[in-house]
Parts: C-alpha cells; sequence; structure tokens
C-alpha cells in the first residue's frame, strides 16, 4: 500500500490524489505540515515539500507530483491521463506546467499564505491588497479555461487527461479559500462542475482544513 505524505491544502497533493484514484491505485494518506519541518520527511524528500509517496514495502519512495505522476502513467496500464499524439502529450504537459506554476504562484499560493499560513501559524490578518491581486489573476486564469472548454471537449483536447486533473487540484484549493468568483464564468464553472461530481474528485470536497472553513458552494456539485 503507498502512503502519501500531504496536508489537506496541498494542491499538488490533490492532482496526485486525483490521478491515483482515476487509476484505481490504492494509498492511505499521512499528515504532513509544512510549516512543522520533520527530520524523518526531509530523509524522504530533501526539497522538505509534499506530496511524497512512500511503499515501504518495496522500498520506493516518490516524490515531486510531476514525477509521481510520470510514474504512474509508465507504470499503470489504465486510465491514460498523458495520451494521444505526441503533439497532444506535449500540450497536456504545457497545461500541466501552466497550472503547477502559473496559476499556483499567481493565485493558490498568495491565497495559502494570507488564508492559511497567516491564520494558523503566524496568528496575523491576511493583507487585502495580496488578496484582491489574487483573485484578479484568478480571473485572468479563468478566461484562458473559458476559452479552452469553448474549443476542446476537455482543456488539452477531446479526452480527459492530467491537464484537468492539475487545473482542478488547484482550483479546489483556490476554492476552499474563497478567492474564485464564478461571475462570467460559466463555460469554467460547467467543466468544474463536471469534474467534481466524479467519484474520484468527492473525498476532496468533505476534507476540512482546521479553522479554515471554506464557503457554503465549496462542495456542492452544481455550484
Amino acid at each position: 500500500m503507498w502512503r502519501l505524505y500531504q496536508f489537506p491544502l496541498c494542491p499538488f497533493s490533490r492532482k496526485v490524489r486525483l490521478l491515483m484514484s482515476e487509476k484505481g491505485i490504492g494509498y492511505e494518506l499521512w499528515r504532513e505540515n509544512p510549516w512543522e519541518p520533520r527530520e524523518g520527511f526531509w530523509r524522504l524528500n530533501a526539497a522538505g515539500r509534499t506530496p511524497v509517496l512512500e511503499d515501504k514495502g518495496k522500498g520506493i519512495v516518490l516524490a515531486d507530483s510531476r514525477a509521481i505522476c510520470e510514474y504512474f502513467e509508465e507504470t499503470v496500464d489504465r486510465a491514460a491521463m498523458i495520451n494521444g499524439t505526441a503533439a497532444n502529450r506535449a500540450e497536456i504537459r504545457r497545461l500541466v506546467a501552466l497550472f503547477d506554476e502559473n496559476f499556483y504562484g499567481d493565485v493558490t499560493a498568495p491565497l495559502l499564505h494570507e488564508r492559511m499560513k497567516k491564520r494558523i501559524v503566524l496568528r496575523q490578518p491576511p493583507d487585502s491588497r495580496v488578496l484582491r491581486e489574487a483573485m484578479k489573476l484568478a480571473h485572468e486564469h479563468l478566461e484562458y479555461i473559458d476559452w479552452l472548454v469553448d474549443t476542446r471537449a476537455w482543456l488539452a483536447g477531446s479526452t480527459m487527461s492530467l491537464a484537468d486533473l492539475a487545473a482542478a487540484a488547484q482550483i479546489s484549493v483556490a476554492d476552499y479559500l474563497g478567492g474564485i468568483d464564478w461571475t462570467g464564468h460559466e463555460q469554467s464553472r460547467g467543466w468544474y462542475s463536471v469534474f467534481k461530481s466524479r467519484p474520484s474528485f468527492r473525498p476532496l470536497l468533505t476534507e476540512r482544513m482546521e479553522v479554515i472553513q471554506p464557503p457554503v458552494h465549496y462542495a456542492q456539485v452544481d455550484a
């Protein structure tokens, strides 16, 4: 059995969980808070970041969400998430990088700092200017997703892919933290609602971060 080191609002852990669930791979969750460095965890991943996967029985440790996802794409012959032609696979990887890097840096990371770390660790109020900027950038990212949904069946093409998982993972954390305004983004909202209804996504909707509660619409599949 795989053990996944993560914390509830880690978007990269969420991406890995979605992939593993879609592929039918069993795992158990192990809480690893980034603000509480633990020597044993650093021995597993010198970067000190979640997610990390460990199979003690096989002596395997995997770190970094993209590396983990690529590992399962190569070893599990089910529900391919980096599929199609070479050009299709390149497009999937481009979008994964866009959401993992740009969306995370513009939106998810500032929201996590202001609404999670400041509350739980630093005991400080959030900076409203930073929150406004993150929500503004979220609007711009959703505009791009609107365009993708208008021109494709799924974000990267005709079938669901790792690009959809990466986007949904980032958006779910931002939405939990109240950083998403769906007004004017019916295409993105419709795509996300479809994704929220998948069995792989439902466990994420039930989890809560201590002392931080999501908006009412967060767990509603049609909202």
